[in-house]
């Protein structure tokens, strides 16, 4: 063996203060930039993750109880939840009952439905009779549209009824129903309106994914929040975060958040790297 082919000294580990060894830049789903605002998420003392659930951890279907995470989805939220001064959240439109059955995500991920207005506890305060009213009212309305529209189907949630046309085959069927819809029900007083992919979500209460998020940066005293979601109702989230804070787009269209990711699989080989890089 020449003097060549000798092997090279081992190199000495990293003292304590070294940079990590892997770079999140080498995932090919990463641009500089967010591999970057990862990086520094993960070196923050205390850490928010909010992540959207339909269309961002689980593809859509037209069997909303259909809906099931992604591999690796819930397996990665759960492993980031254990770190220390980690929180993760779950935070979609669903009910939360609805959430927790659909995801199979469990304590230490903490589960908000309705939009950021359901948390463990249930509701801040009870629907009263004006609002019961006003809901009974929603589903009978909604839902008159729906049996004029094949495929189409009323869901009714705590505080909301939601009309669904993804399975509606006729895309003209489907504009008219949405648009009867927004021109209808969508108008009454008193009620606020969601209309996210191939949904309109008509409450009875005013709910905020952006307020939730900040509840739960309250609660951590987290100095990073990093919130991911795909629809247009993440919008809400996307625009209450602070400069410091990471927001994540998943697929095409107009944000608020200052980065982006392709599709689901690549929301799950972000959560990993980032993940490896606060542990």
């Amino acid at each position: 063996m020449s003097a060549d082919d000798t092997a090279s000294p081992t190199p000495p580990p990293p003292t304590p203060d070294a940079p990590p060894a892997t770079a999140p830049a080498a995932t090919p789903d990463l641009t500089p930039e967010l591999a970057e605002a990862l990086r520094r998420a993960a070196a923050t003392p205390n850490l928010v993750v909010a992540c959207d659930y339909d269309g961002t951890l689980a593809p859509f279907t037209d069997d909303p109880t259909r809906a099931h995470p992604a591999p690796g989805a819930i397996a990665t939220l759960a492993r980031l939840a254990e770190l220390p001064r980690t929180t993760v959240a779950l935070l979609s439109g669903r009910n939360r009952a609805a959430l927790a059955e659909v995801s199979g995500a469990t304590a230490p991920v903490v589960l908000v439905g309705s939009h950021g207005s359901e948390w463990e506890g249930g509701f801040d305060a009870p629907l009263d009779d004006d609002d019961n009213a006003l809901l009974a009212r929603l589903h009978t309305e909604l839902g008159e549209i729906a049996q004029s529209t094949a495929g189409a189907h009323v869901e009714s949630k705590p505080t909301a009824a939601v009309l669904h046309v993804r399975p509606v085959e006729d895309l003209a069927a489907r504009e008219r129903a949405t648009a009867q819809a927004m021109a209808g029900p969508a108008t009454l007083d008193g009620v606020f309106v969601t209309q996210g992919k191939n949904v309109v979500e008509i409450a009875v209460r005013e709910a905020s994914k952006g307020a939730a998020i900040e509840r739960l940066v309250e609660q951590a005293g987290a100095e990073v929040a990093i919130f991911v979601g795909d629809d247009v109702t993440d919008e809400r989230g996307f625009a209450r975060l602070r400069p410091q804070d990471v927001g994540i787009k998943v697929g095409e269209g107009e944000t608020a958040a200052g980065h982006r990711v392709a599709d689901i699989p690549a929301v799950v080989r972000l959560l990993g790297t980032l993940a490896d890089l606060r542990g």
